[in-house]
């Protein structure tokens, strides 16, 4: 499983995400520009000592991650569409692309494909932290794999 992040900006989030990754072993990516130098302290504080356990790439654009991404499926997990992210049949090599923190991703990404658009359920119009919503979207494909590598060791 790939986690795309889009622009990030907080560092701790950052940190906590590659942290989630290292431990169910998916790869991270991050798309520039980011919001934050990879030297930031609160970065590495909340990736703890899990950076070197953990598979991941810098893209220098959204262009860049889809030519390296090409033959993989691709979800866009941002609020306002009808579609929840359980109503997904994850496979292995999906790519989970998450927005930045105070800009989310740009529509103009997912127009020309509304079925991998997805949300999760709020109430409120606002949306959650964005560590939490990669959690909660990780956790529901990891489930349907499986929890595969995990189990198996």
């Amino acid at each position: 499983m790939n986690i795309v992040l889009f622009e990030p900006e907080i560092p701790a989030n950052t940190g906590n995400i590659a942290r989630l990754c290292a431990v169910t072993n998916c790869r991270l990516h991050l798309i520039r520009p980011l919001g934050f130098f990879l030297d930031d302290r609160h970065l590495k504080r909340a990736g703890l000592d899990y950076w070197d356990k953990l598979d991941w790439q810098i893209h220098d654009n959204w262009e860049a991650f889809l030519a390296a991404h090409q033959d993989q499926r691709i979800f866009f997990v941002e609020t306002g569409s009808r579609k929840l992210y359980t109503d997904v049949s994850y496979r292995p090599t999906d790519c989970l692309v998450f927005g930045s923190e105070s800009k989310g991703i740009n529509p103009e990404l997912f127009r020309d494909c509304p079925d991998n658009h997805i949300s999760l359920p709020m109430v409120n119009p606002r949306s959650l932290n964005l560590a939490n919503t990669v959690a909660v979207v990780l956790y529901e494909a990891w489930r349907q794999l499986g929890f595969q590598d995990v189990l198996s060791e």
